[in-house]
């Protein structure tokens, strides 16, 4: 990934920091923006951002998700329209924003942070999923627009991962029983998703597209 310029959103923790560590240990300068230099609720904020950016950038990982969790009726407007923004609408900002420049160059590659509960659902994650399937249905859609430019656009779909956000939403009881439940026992580790996601951003990568890679231990196949 040398000589690549990779933008990744959500970089401060997580999935989003195992990724940009990754890319950077292959050669890839990272740009991982805070929510000061990137609100992604804020669409004025994504313009001046992007207009300010003068590098190129090769490679895009829409990592940033928000998921909170209510059940249909209790949904409140700011969390629709929180969810909607940052898990749907910013990708496709920040996507059209890079798009050019990729379409210059000849090359680009775009991952989409989406989730196994695109597939599946639970009560209480009504407006996750919905914004998650909608990431995958973008995924596809812009993945046919740009083949002809050698752009290439993946989602990887994780499942239960390590991580802060999984904590938050579980307590430790929920957490012990959600590993029986996986055929691997076990939840994800950030860093393997962030092979996944590396693969597919790499140069190695050189056919696969509009595809939702499911990184969840073998959880759906129960």
């Amino acid at each position: 990934m040398k000589n690549r310029t990779a933008l990744v959103t959500g970089g401060s923790r997580g999935i989003g920091k195992a990724v940009c560590e990754l890319l950077r240990s292959r050669g890839a300068e990272v740009l991982a923006p805070s929510r000061q230099e990137l609100d992604l609720l804020s669409s004025e904020s994504i313009d001046a951002y992007f207009n300010a950016l003068s590098r190129p950038v090769h490679i895009l990982v829409n990592n940033a998700g928000i998921n909170n969790i209510q059940e249909c009726l209790d949904i409140s407007e700011d969390n629709l329209s929180d969810s909607l923004q940052v898990n749907l609408l910013s990708p496709l900002l920040i996507a059209k924003k890079l798009i050019p420049g990729m379409r210059k160059n000849n090359y680009g590659r775009i991952v989409n942070i989406s989730s196994v509960w695109s597939k599946v659902t639970k009560p209480g994650r009504l407006v996750y999923s919905m914004t998650k399937s909608g990431l995958n249905a973008l995924t596809r859609s812009l993945a046919v627009e740009l083949a002809e430019s050698n752009i290439l656009v993946n989602s990887v779909a994780p499942g239960y991962v390590n991580t802060e956000l999984t904590k938050q939403n579980n307590t430790f009881a929920d957490i012990e029983k959600i590993r029986e439940v996986i055929p691997l026992k076990r939840l994800a580790e950030p860093e393997e998703i962030a092979e996944a996601v590396a693969f597919l951003v790499s140069s190695k990568n050189t056919y696969i597209t509009g595809q939702v890679i499911i990184a969840d231990g073998g959880f759906v196949c129960k």
